[in-house]
């Protein structure tokens, strides 16, 4: 259980805030105890979330050594392969909501490709591709922006001069 206070990873929401755990108080049944959540990049949103929940994952984020190590593995780490066309968005979904840096970052090699393979055909990206290229990139850097006590919209410049590929 975590505490006011506490900083978590929940679900593809990211990086969050616990604002208050106890609750809620809407009329119902008042025996189920929730996290008031605030996502750290958000901080308007408020997210109500079962204690309990096991659908979505909630975890503390990856350490500053953690994310160092990210970065370094992730020339290494393998793209995501996508057998099977009809069930892509599934795929991505479950992806996304694993939560898992070095998964996010083998999709995003993934959608990268395609995204240059329809390029070379002379097609834009579809918008499945674009919504969870996006999605998986605010994860993804959030995630590790914030491990490395870093602003978010720095972590991809990083990521570029960690690898030797800066522009």
């Amino acid at each position: 259980m975590y505490n006011v206070g506490d900083i978590i990873v929940y679900g593809e929401h990211g990086i969050c805030r616990v604002a208050a755990v106890g609750p809620l108080n809407l009329g119902g049944p008042g025996d189920r105890l929730y996290y008031t959540l605030r996502p750290y990049y958000q901080p308007e949103l408020v997210i109500y979330a079962p204690i309990d929940n096991e659908r979505v994952v909630i975890r503390p984020p990856v350490t500053r050594e953690q994310a160092e190590q990210i970065v370094k593995e992730l020339p290494e780490v393998p793209e995501l392969e996508i057998p099977d066309e009809k069930g892509r968005e599934a795929l991505y979904s479950q992806i996304q909501h694993g939560c898992d840096c070095r998964a996010l970052a083998g999709l995003l090699k993934a959608l990268h490709r395609r995204r240059a393979e329809r390029q070379q055909k002379g097609r834009r990206a579809t918008s499945v591709d674009e919504r969870y290229f996006h999605a998986a990139e605010d994860q993804l850097y959030g995630e590790l922006a914030f491990a490395l006590g870093m602003n978010r919209e720095d972590a991809p410049e990083y990521i570029r001069t960690c690898l030797g590929q800066a522009e």
